[in-house]
């Protein structure tokens, strides 16, 4: 299990090379770029600048783990669904040429009006082309637990089960309603088998059981990134120390 950062929101006024300077000086591994954010990693960017972003991380030894796009698919809009499709699809191109493993997307709340398995099962059919795209991009998908009714991992689950794609699944988000009887165990392992990215939030809230949520990582086995996801944004001056602190009480809540 490793550490990174999402840009959202901890460093979302930061640019490129302050965000790569205080993760490598912090002694995290790598980074989310969240879309609409200062660094300016966005699909709009011409290939001379995707090899430059692509070149920083290398140079630095952190990884680019994924781009945090806000790509989604509950619309009952077709035309506003289609538009999604087809902006994730760019940022599995973009993802390729940065050098990002994955590209988060998420579903973003239930339409009133609609029953609740057919607006599942539209996201799920969407991911699947989704995914089929990252698939010939060499990235991943992840679907963010996240949205009003969307969030609860029963419905991710259906959702993941719709779109059945080897290269599609979820992002473990951190949410209050991931716990069940003081618990994150019962939603973790219904969700485990897909998970392939995770943020965290304020690992001093002691509401959320990370400890907990730590094991349950490590004892499956997985090795892949947690991210800090915190809702205030740090000033630039005060970011290798911020990064250096959570860093310190994530391996603390992280040991066996």
């Amino acid at each position: 299990m490793r550490l990174g950062t999402i840009t959202y929101n901890v460093a979302k006024d930061w640019d490129l090379p302050t965000i790569i300077d205080h993760a490598k000086k912090a002694g995290l591994e790598g980074v989310e770029l969240r879309t609409q954010h200062a660094h300016g990693v966005e699909i709009a960017i011409d290939a001379a600048r995707r090899k430059e972003v692509r070149q920083r991380f290398a140079d630095a030894g952190l990884t680019l783990w994924g781009l945090g796009t806000t790509c989604e698919f509950h619309s009952t809009d077709a035309a506003v669904v289609k538009s999604n499709v087809e902006e994730c699809k760019r940022w599995c191109e973009l993802a390729q040429d940065t050098g990002a493993h994955g590209v988060k997307v998420r579903p973003n709340g239930l339409p009133e009006g609609v029953a609740v398995e057919k607006t599942l099962a539209q996201i799920g059919a969407n991911l699947r082309e989704c995914g089929a795209a990252a698939e010939a991009h060499g990235v991943e998908i992840w679907l963010e637990v996240h949205g009003n009714g969307t969030a609860h991992p029963p419905h991710i689950r259906t959702i993941l089960d719709h779109c059945n794609h080897t290269k599609v699944g979820a992002c473990w988000n951190s949410n209050k309603g991931d716990i069940v009887a003081g618990s994150v165990k019962t939603y973790f392992e219904l969700l485990r088998p897909d998970i392939k990215s995770c943020h965290i939030n304020d690992l001093w809230d002691e509401s959320y059981p990370y400890r907990e949520l730590f094991t349950l990582f490590r004892q499956s086995g997985y090795d892949r990134f947690t991210l800090c996801e915190v809702g205030t944004a740090i000033k630039q001056e005060d970011g290798v120390t911020f990064l250096h602190c959570y860093r310190g009480l994530w391996r603390e809540l992280s040991r066996g």
